[in-house]
């Protein structure tokens, strides 16, 4: 069988070195489910390595020991590149589809057109789009400038499928549909890394691949799931980083006459780990995303956090006495300047057509109402800049007027209100008994596994707390970080959409669920990887109910997914069959 499992130990950042004690409070969380980490190596703890099928896989499938091993690295990009493959065939299939501006592509996509033309976003006619549908080469782009409150990295996005495809729904699709199946491959890789196991890798993209959130939003020219795809990089670059620091810490501790790494607190505690090119990127990644959306800052915050309470564990367990001193003397400038600095120049740089064709709005408010007082020291654009995002953050936080499809951050996690982009009645519909066919473009994940996410965060909430698994906390806090900041703003008008940004850590969550399942840890506490056998027929009765439990609910995932596949597509189908999935009233 093939050893996916999360379950299996895997370095975490907190504990103690096997052999000692465990503390008082270890041992008062044990009946809660708390187990100290069993005894693995340094080498092991610092730098896990990936599982692999067993032989005996091998045997029964009569592959030979050398093609199994070409097949295993074959399948480390081979796998996530066919998963991706298969969610850019959903994603791109008829992707001009609905023939309209849905949603917000009312602004967005003319925003982008205008951006990659003149420089800075336009003040569009009211009654534009049916021009814009019907002949867009008669369209002309508007000099006076528009008032937008969403910075521009998303729409230049948008613009670059414009320019190749034209000015067209498929055009101005294009580049969202691109980002989204990337993201399921990225979703693949990042699997991998995390869990150690390619299988659970490409399960956790297989999982993005049919949420219907996610695919709906890659196939609109929305914002939203440009923001999510830079997150997920800067996550993805952040995970390869801390590998990085990790291996450099292990090469650099010493090694005992038997060949056995050994900690050393004066290296743990001193070493100077140097450039670290993929933290650089991160903070390019969080650049980009605040530069899409104002909530990547969120994610910049939560991941430099999460980032830094690696350090301490790396050090920590490379034998540092003090880990929080070392890292607060080795790291955290680094830690900061890589990602902070990196993502406020970015931001800035994203607004490089606004500056520099001085027609943008608020382009000239330095010259004009905003001249004199005690900045004027500073360059006339980034008063005026400075000048345009405080407005804008006014309008954000003042935004309460009300909408048929808002919804609270609470009932986001349950799909309690879905947002319809495109809806439209077709009479004279001969399948229908009413005579009228439907067709809808709904934003909503796939029921199923948004449903099974919920129990999936309950148990990566209970993994990171009393096993100090740092996957789980990993997990945590790319969930809270798009999720828990609006509910600050409950007054504010939001809708379901905005959860997109943080479904790929809901897929991961239930991947690492599904992990646990398929490999449940033994009486002992002290979890065995699925391919060795423990000869314990009451264990394996528990690992094959697993597997036909994990079996089951990902196939009635898939099914989800095919059966609202109509509604997530604007596919016209009877009134009645509209109807039945509508689950939940609120859904209508």
């Amino acid at each position: 069988m093939t050893s996916t499992s999360p379950e299996a130990p895997q370095g975490q950042d907190a504990g103690k070195p096997h052999g000692e004690e465990p503390a008082s409070w270890q041992q008062r969380l044990r009946r809660f489910g708390h187990s100290p980490r069993p005894g693995i190596g340094l080498r092991e703890r610092l730098v896990p390595p990936y599982t692999h099928p067993g032989d005996r896989l091998w045997a029964v499938l009569r592959i030979s020991p050398l093609m199994a091993e070409r097949l295993v690295r074959w399948s480390a990009w081979g796998g996530p590149l066919l998963v991706a493959l298969f969610a850019g065939v959903l994603r791109f299939w008829d992707l001009g589809s609905p023939h309209a501006l849905i949603f917000d592509e009312t602004y967005y996509a003319k925003d982008a057109w205008a951006l990659v033309n003149q420089g800075y976003e336009a003040d569009w006619p009211k009654d534009i789009d049916k021009l814009i549908l019907e002949d867009p080469s008669q369209v002309q782009v508007p000099e006076d400038p528009g008032y937008v409150v969403h910075p521009p990295v998303g729409k230049w996005i948008i613009g670059i499928g414009e320019l190749i495809f034209g000015f067209t729904p498929f055009g101005w699709r294009f580049m969202v549909a691109l980002l989204g199946t990337l993201s399921v491959l990225m979703l693949c890789r990042i699997g991998r890394r995390l869990f150690r196991s390619t299988f659970l890798g490409c399960l956790a993209g297989t999982l993005l691949a049919v949420d219907g959130l996610h695919f709906v939003m890659s196939r609109a020219a929305l914002l939203d799931s440009v923001l999510m795809f830079f997150v997920l990089a800067a996550f993805g670059a952040l995970l390869i980083d801390r590998d990085w620091a990790r291996r450099r810490l292990a090469a650099a501790l010493p090694v005992d006459e038997d060949g056995v790494l050994r900690p050393d607190a004066g290296v743990a505690e001193n070493l100077r780990l140097g450039w670290r090119p993929w933290r650089l990127t991160a903070g390019l990644m969080l650049g980009l995303a605040s530069a899409t959306k104002w909530n990547g800052l969120y994610f910049l915050a939560a991941f430099g956090l999460m980032a830094v309470l690696w350090d301490v564990g790396a050090r920590r367990t490379a034998g540092a006495r003090r880990p929080y001193k070392a890292v607060l003397k080795r790291d955290l400038t680094p830690a900061f300047v890589s990602t902070v600095p990196v993502a406020l120049v970015t931001y800035i740089a994203s607004w490089t057509g606004w500056i520099v064709t001085n027609k943008g709005y608020y382009r000239d408010w330095a010259q004009t109402d905003g001249s004199g007082g005690n900045w004027t020291w500073l360059p006339d654009w980034l008063r005026s800049l400075w000048h345009y995002e405080y407005q804008v953050y006014e309008f954000h936080v003042s935004l309460t007027s009300g909408h048929t499809y808002e919804s609270n951050p609470w009932s986001w996690i349950v799909l309690g209100r879905p947002v319809s982009y495109f809806w439209e009645e077709q009479p004279g519909c001969a399948a229908s008994e009413t005579g009228k066919c439907s067709r809808e473009v709904l934003a909503i994940g796939t029921p199923l596994l948004w449903w099974a996410a919920c129990f999936a965060l309950v148990y990566v909430l209970w993994r990171w707390f009393f096993r100090r698994d740092w996957r789980a906390g990993a997990i945590a806090c790319g969930v809270a970080a798009g999720w828990l900041p609006w509910f600050f703003y409950q007054e504010r008008t939001i809708f379901l959409f905005y959860a997109v940004v943080f479904v790929p850590f809901l897929c991961l969550a239930v991947t690492m669920m599904i992990g646990a399942m398929l490999s449940p840890a033994t009486r002992t506490g002290i979890e065995r990887e699925p391919g060795l056998m423990s000869g314990d027929p009451s264990e394996e009765r528990r690992r094959m109910l697993g597997v036909i439990a994990v079996g089951v609910l990902v196939l009635l995932i898939i099914w989800n997914f095919i059966y609202f596949w109509p509604i997530y597509t604007g596919t016209p189908i009877p009134d009645e069959s509209w109807r039945n999935r509508m689950w939940l009233d609120t859904w209508i």
